[in-house]
């Protein structure tokens, strides 16, 4: 694992949140001084800042999915409300290497004085909230967007028309703050998690409602994150240093832990295809992958392991070096470990994005104002 480029800020303030734009090259991260950035990842450099809707700073953002020619993305902040913000694509064929056309890619020029406020339209604001929002998400079909919130509600909002949205639910089940929501990658069920240590999930019924709590987690649950694209399990990270996976196979149980890395309280946890990455307040960046076990070492191309850092044991308790699976049974092992990814800052949050022609990166986002791109 290498960096590949890092991405700064021109103001120094705290990054707390990057999301990848689901069909184009490009990522937006949320800054602490009122701004989200929008950065290429073609040619690692800023395209674009966005500020003007918000009095506190920006704590989370996410596309809205299944658009073309048009880019929407929803902001929570800190002043208790969400944002909906939207932009035309342009001339997707004559501009490939940005799409973001009439916009510099030189950072040096790109001040906020520069800007064209044109460019980006602020279209909504949504109220509601009574405290800072945590985290915002577009469901898999793009028409209803959650938002949760430090006053332990989480709102589920339906777009119904241009710039109008209809407030659908409001639920208040958590005992603490809801820290983050996911939507399923298929249906219309949502995961939520919480400082009272649960992870729930609703759904609709006639009326939105929880169908399950998921207990196992000791401390505040900072993360949840889907398996995709089917959503058959779910992955949350705590406060109490697990990261642990819940199957619906048999009713929604706990299914295993992750080897233990962390020595501090976990974050964010990203999931692609048979890979995990984790990261958190003691600065590591955790690669973890789910092996047939019993697979040998040699086989793995990755660092050998040590005692318990498997997420599965065999039968007898012990480690098979033989040279196919001695079951069809799955482990989780650590691939890769990076210390200090962002020297001795907190990282708050981590993604896996592409950058086009099935290259994937990580994209971490850190207390130094700093977005660093790296490669397995």
């Amino acid at each position: 694992m290498s960096l590949l480029s890092v991405l700064k800020s021109p103001s120094p303030s705290r990054a707390w949140y990057t999301a990848p734009h689901p069909r184009l090259p490009i990522i937006a991260t949320c800054f602490s001084d009122k701004a989200v950035r929008i950065y290429s990842l073609k040619t690692f450099t800023l395209l674009f800042t966005i500020t003007g809707g918000h009095r506190r700073a920006i704590r989370t953002c996410s596309w809205k999915p299944n658009l073309m020619g048009e880019s929407v993305l929803a902001t929570g902040s800190f002043d208790a409300s969400v944002g909906i913000w939207r932009r035309w694509d342009g001339d997707m064929d004559l501009r490939r290497e940005n799409p973001f056309i009439g916009i510099s890619t030189d950072q040096s020029e790109n001040t906020e004085e520069e800007e064209d406020p044109e460019e980006w339209r602020f279209a909504i604001v949504l109220d509601g909230h009574e405290s800072e929002v945590k985290s915002v998400a577009w469901s898999a079909g793009g028409n209803f967007l959650a938002s949760c919130s430090r006053d332990k509600s989480i709102w589920v909002w339906e777009e119904i028309g241009d710039d109008d949205f209809e407030t659908v639910a409001v639920m208040s089940e958590h005992d603490g703050d809801v820290k983050c929501v996911a939507w399923h990658p298929e249906e219309e069920l949502l995961a939520s998690g919480s400082y009272d240590n649960d992870v729930r999930l609703w759904r609709e019924d006639d009326d939105w409602g929880c169908v399950e709590v998921l207990r196992g987690h000791e401390s505040t649950v900072w993360g949840v994150e889907w398996e995709k694209p089917q959503g058959s399990r779910l992955c949350s990270c705590s406060d109490d240093m697990t990261i642990r996976i819940w199957s619906d196979s048999s009713g929604w149980r706990e299914e295993a832990q992750l080897p233990r890395r962390h020595e501090r309280p976990i974050y964010a946890v990203a999931w692609k295809n048979n890979r995990i990455v984790s990261t958190g307040g003691d600065g590591r960046i955790v690669v973890y992958e789910e092996r047939p076990i019993g697979m040998m070492e040699s086989d793995k191309n990755a660092e050998p392991k040590r005692d318990g850092e498997t997420s599965r044991a065999s039968a007898d308790g012990g480690h098979h070096m033989s040279a196919s699976p001695i079951s069809d049974k799955m482990e989780w092992t650590v691939i890769k470990q990076i210390e200090a990814g962002h020297g001795v800052y907190e990282i708050n949050h981590v993604c896996w994005a592409s950058r086009g022609n099935d290259e994937d990166v990580i994209v971490t986002t850190g207390d130094d104002g700093v977005i660093r791109v790296w490669t397995l």
